[in-house]
């Protein structure tokens, strides 16, 4: 027993430190975009990330067992959603603050609740239901629809928060109907690879020295948050990593006012304290039905 809560210590530290990882990697991206199109940025993370995935699948399976998919129509159409809730965000960041981007897009778990009801067939409980709908009230005190205070570019982070929600809706598709990690990493790469490089050749500039540095940053960061939340799962279940999720939010702030002198005002805090509870006590649901 003493062992096994050991692990999952180390599995919730593992957790932690990716979300920090990802808080600072949308903090220096925050930085790149103010000058550079986004474009270019997405096309270097794919680069990078394809040469990775190809390179762990290699080392791991083989590529042609990895390319061989259940549903291959669903793993391009998942693909394409992971390169769009990137790119999306990527430009929320460039308008809008850390804090502020990651209070709106915590309600993604809310909408990929709302949504596996009608696509994935599954029982959602009236108290689901109803935390589902208070998150998505926490999302309009953030946003204050109608006020004058009200911006438009709040809407940014909510599209990629859809998509990522519809990300996690096709993944759960692609996984139940036989899709293996290996497949997953690299259908998402290969096509990433490509629209990517489709859309940011176009947007080509030569970069600074400063900016390849960035660049370079923010290419292994993302590398290394995702090994950090694969290292994290072999140490502890994702019911029990799950809420750590949320202190991405946490960093993202403390990071925010230490770069940037950001500080959310204390609508956007009340509003994503308010969605925050609801994802929480949904992940509560989902563990006493289990």
């Amino acid at each position: 027993m003493e062992a096994e809560r050991t692990l999952v210590g180390k599995g919730v530290l593992l957790c932690l430190a990716a979300m920090l990882v990802f808080a600072s990697q949308d903090a220096v991206t925050k930085i790149l975009v103010q000058d550079m199109s986004v474009a270019q940025v997405v096309l270097v993370r794919y680069w990078v990330f394809a040469l990775f995935a190809i390179v762990w699948v290699s080392r791991t399976s083989t590529i042609r067992h990895a390319l061989r998919s259940v549903r291959p129509k669903l793993q391009v159409l998942r693909s394409l959603l992971s390169i769009a809730e990137i790119a999306i965000f990527n430009l929320a960041l460039r308008h809008l603050g850390l804090a502020e981007s990651h209070s709106l897009m915590a309600a993604f778990p809310l909408m990929a609740i709302a949504l596996a009801a009608p696509i994935l067939g599954e029982r959602v409980s009236m108290k689901s239901w109803l935390a589902v709908c208070v998150g998505f009230a926490g999302t309009l005190v953030i946003l204050r629809p109608g006020l004058d205070v009200f911006k438009p570019e709040s809407l940014i982070p909510l599209t990629a928060a859809l998509c990522f929600a519809c990300y996690h809706v096709v993944t759960r598709q692609v996984s139940s109907a036989g899709d293996g990690f290996h497949t997953n990493i690299l259908y998402m790469a290969l096509i990433g690879f490509v629209c990517a490089t489709l859309f940011g050749v176009t947007a080509w500039r030569a970069p600074s020295m400063q900016e390849w540095v960035l660049l370079a940053v923010i290419s292994i960061m993302s590398v290394a948050a995702q090994l950090l939340l694969v290292k994290a799962l072999e140490y502890a279940p994702a019911s029990v990593l799950q809420p750590f999720n949320y202190s991405l939010l946490v960093f993202a702030t403390i990071i925010g006012f230490l770069v940037f002198s950001e500080l959310p005002d204390r609508w956007t805090i009340v509003g994503a304290g308010i969605v925050i509870a609801s994802g929480l006590y949904v992940i509560y649901l989902q563990r006493t039905r289990e």
